[in-house]
């Protein structure tokens, strides 16, 4: 019998996170007390005047298809918050498609701008599933490696190293999952004429956008010069709004590439859910408090989990500007690999985090933990790490005596 299945699958890994937290569950349920730094997701519940509307909606009945492109109410209130907060004229009628998650917007818009054999520059460390979503379209995923001796610096002569004939887009992630970096004006700038110099596409994720520390300033590929007819700008409500669960997302960029977007998402999921839409309006047109209030718990547990984490030995992490992750170095351990380092927290500590190396080539060294969790569960996290950590040392001390 043939091979049942499709060759663009051959190879193809699960997401790392995605099976961590299986494992998470798995160990849980044998009674193991497993604290979990792995995950992304906002540990506060959605806000109540959000949740009020999509309820009221779901009382009107207001349960069938939507428009493909989203509903217009919603798509009107993105544009006025582009072209507010990041400086984008979008036309609701035309610029914007409505998604359920910022996850597929982000697939349709790669299905749309590659073909087969087009390459993607991905600078990384990077979210574990733009490659992935690359090797889907049949495109191919090439890694500008950022160094974290630089900072996760992203420079021109670091794109124009990978640049090649094959290229058709570059992706952007800014604030940055899994280093926390803030894109700076500079970067911004290299970027942007890079793109303009190649003729490439910018995917651009900013869905950390609302989550940023100490006055960092977020920037917008599609507002620089050139850029807003070659950019798709991707965001969506799981993040700032605390929304994961409601899978409500968006892409916004120029007309006709759009309109190759909607294709994709009229043949695959339709449309997104009706009453979310109604939620998402109301996150966005509310009271935005509960933004706020969010950010200044991610601001606490930031300083304490990074500040935990440096006074571990062998362990150094610099604060993150944006998201709420850190990503330590942990090379000064001794314990190995990144992989190793998470599987020993994981057997040790009961601490699960994620391996560095799961975001591609410059995240070997370093794990990633989230701080999206109770300031009382990243205290312990940091107590049981620091524990187990010298336990470790203990061992290997008398092992050479």
């Amino acid at each position: 019998m043939k091979s049942r299945i499709a060759s663009r699958l051959a190879g193809l890994e699960r997401s790392a996170t995605v099976a961590l937290l299986d494992q998470v569950h798995a160990l849980r349920a044998q009674g193991v007390k497993v604290l979990d730094l792995n995950g992304g997701e906002p540990d506060f519940a959605t806000a109540d005047h959000i949740a009020a509307e999509a309820t009221e909606a779901l009382r009107e009945g207001f349960t069938h298809y939507t428009p493909s492109r989203g509903l217009l109410a919603l798509r009107e209130a993105i544009s006025e918050k582009l072209a507010k907060d990041n400086g984008l004229d979008a036309d609701p009628a035309t610029d914007i498609v409505v998604t359920p998650s910022a996850k597929h917007a982000l697939f349709i818009s790669l299905m749309a701008i590659l073909d087969p054999g087009d390459e993607l520059i991905v600078p990384t460390p990077s979210w574990v599933s733009y490659g992935s979503m690359a090797r889907l379209t049949g495109a191919r995923s090439v890694a500008a490696e950022l160094s974290a001796d630089d900072g996760f610096r992203i420079t021109r002569e670091l794109l124009e190293s990978r640049v090649s004939k094959r290229s058709k887009a570059v992706l952007i992630n800014t604030p940055n999952n899994p280093t926390g970096r803030v894109l700076t004006r500079e970067e911004a700038r290299d970027v942007a004429e890079f793109a303009v110099a190649h003729d490439l596409f910018i995917v651009a994720d900013e869905i950390y956008e609302q989550i940023r520390y100490d006055n960092a300033e977020h920037l917008s590929l599609a507002a620089f010069p050139g850029c807003a007819e070659r950019t798709l700008t991707v965001n969506g409500f799981s993040k700032g709004y605390a929304m994961t669960g409601w899978r409500l997302g968006y892409v916004a960029g120029p007309t006709d590439v759009v309109g190759q977007v909607l294709k994709v998402q009229e043949h695959t999921v339709g449309c997104a859910g009706s009453f979310v839409q109604r939620g998402g309006l109301a996150a966005l047109t509310g009271s935005q408090d509960v933004v706020r209030d969010m950010l200044d718990a991610y601001t606490a547990r930031r300083e304490l989990i990074v500040a935990g984490l440096n006074s571990l030995p062998g362990v150094g992490c610099s604060s993150p500007q944006g998201a709420f992750y850190a990503f330590a170095d942990i090379r000064g351990t001794g314990l190995g690999s990144s992989e190793e380092f998470a599987a020993w927290a994981l057997r040790d500590a009961g601490v699960a985090l994620t391996p560095g190396s799961a975001f591609g080539p410059g995240g070997e060294g370093h794990v990633r933990l989230s701080f999206a969790t109770s300031r009382t569960t990243a205290e312990e996290a940091v107590d049981r790490l620091s524990s187990a950590l010298l336990e470790q040392r203990d061992r290997e001390k008398r092992h050479l005596a």
